[in-house]
């Protein structure tokens, strides 16, 4: 075996400018392809941590049916407060949750005294929710920096409402909204900071204190909306959606049917698409490669076996088995796309370090600027790589099942 790979090598090596070109052309669609899904990941994540760590949390707990009328903030299907009890407990002994917040989320009216506008509220746990989403206070312009993230009798003000009311931090508001029997109530609250949107600045999304919020709706007792839930580790979400959602599914209401519903962060965004997006703008990507290489290889191989057709006849009435030069012919479209791929992969790590080394700065959701940080996995690398060897080897058969059937009397008299 080790001969006939060194032969392959000599083939090759006859032949540099050749191997050389299809090499160089290999090892650039590796590289391609190495530095495209070392940035998309980079900015696949920057997306989703941005959606995750500043608004959805990574999993969401909901009574039953809330998740289908979600836009219209429906009261009737908070979760009571002993099923809120029951629920805290599921996810305190869940191992892969972080930490949990609980949400009260409704519509209401908010005014300056001389204009008002609607307005969508969540009531949070001040605390609680800094763990779940810790980036939520990025996104305060101005206001208070340091302390609570909200207190009682404070709210923190949407952008886009902030600028059509003329809202500034400390200045007093009115918000009225209308509980669930129908009742209107109302508090004045003073203005602790303003809000950018997470998306951009059509958000309208507003945060108080989870007792305001309690006091306004006149709930009874501590009923919530939905729990947002932070994992230890993102990456196996999946794993613990489905520990999460088979333990909650344990409980059931008085009619025997399950109280609540586990939802992702993908389920409730419509930013998941671009997270899909990207993930089937790689894969095309790596169609390409696919493309490139089977050309490529393909091309090398029929060139090879067409100007050694008669190397290739004396091989054979020496007395070579056609298995013997199919072999040979395998060899070096699997060298020749070993080699590059090896040198594409390692090329293209290092022009992530370097990208990394200079930043690649992008714009996104609030005309903020990030900078990316490109990195690739080494099984990722292996994964491309051996793309990369199969693929030849596929190209390579083709060819060399032509040569291997070639008879050697008719090879001899080739020109």
């Amino acid at each position: 075996m080790l001969k006939i790979f060194h032969l392959a090598w000599r083939n090759l090596t006859r032949y540099r400018r050749r191997s050389f070109l299809t090499g160089l052309l290999v090892a650039l669609g590796v590289i391609a392809v190495v530095v495209f899904g070392g940035l998309s990941e980079s900015f696949k994540s920057l997306v989703v941590g941005e959606i995750t760590d500043s608004m959805l949390g990574h999993l969401q707990v909901h009574r039953k049916g809330y998740v289908s009328s979600i836009e219209n903030l429906p009261l009737d299907k908070n979760i009571p407060e002993k099923a809120y009890q029951t629920l805290r407990t599921v996810l305190e002994a869940e191992s892969a949750v972080s930490a949990y917040s609980p949400r009260i989320k409704f519509g209401g009216m908010l005014s300056n005294f001389e204009t008002t506008t609607s307005i969508r509220l969540n009531g949070v746990e001040p605390d609680q929710e800094d763990r779940v989403v810790p980036d939520l206070r990025k996104r305060i312009t101005a206001g208070r920096e340091t302390g609570p993230l909200i207190e009682p009798g404070e709210i923190l003000v949407p952008e886009l409402l902030a600028k059509g009311l003329e809202l500034k931090p400390d200045d007093t508001v009115v918000l009225v909204a209308t509980n669930l029997d129908g009742s209107v109530n109302g508090i004045t609250l003073k203005v602790a900071g303003i809000l950018e949107g997470v998306t951009g600045p059509g958000g309208r999304d507003g945060y108080i204190h989870i007792q305001d919020a309690s006091v306004l709706l006149r709930l009874s007792g501590a009923e919530v909306s939905e729990v947002a839930v932070r994992l230890k580790d993102f990456d196996r979400l999946d794993e613990a959606f489905t520990r999460l959602a088979a333990a909650v599914a344990s409980l059931k209401n008085k009619e025997g049917q399950s109280m609540f519903e586990v939802h992702t962060w993908a389920d409730l965004s419509p930013f998941a698409n671009i997270a899909q997006l990207i993930d089937i703008m790689t894969i095309f990507v790596k169609f390409i490669l696919i493309a490139v290489v089977l050309v490529s290889v393909l091309n090398v191989m029929i060139m090879s076996v067409y100007e050694r057709v008669r190397e290739i006849g004396t091989l054979a009435a020496i007395g070579t088995t056609p298995g013997k030069i199919l072999s040979l012919f395998l060899a070096e479209g699997l060298t020749l796309g070993l080699i590059s791929s090896v040198i594409g992969a390692l090329a293209g790590t290092g022009l992530l370090w370097v990208l990394n080394l200079i930043g690649v700065e992008v714009t996104f959701g609030r005309n903020k600027v990030y900078t990316l940080m490109p990195s690739v996995e080494l099984d990722q690398l292996i994964y491309i790589c051996l793309i990369v060897v199969l693929i030849s080897a596929l190209a390579s058969l083709q060819p060399a099942a032509k040569a291997a059937r070639l008879e050697p009397v008719e090879a001899l008299r080739h020109v």
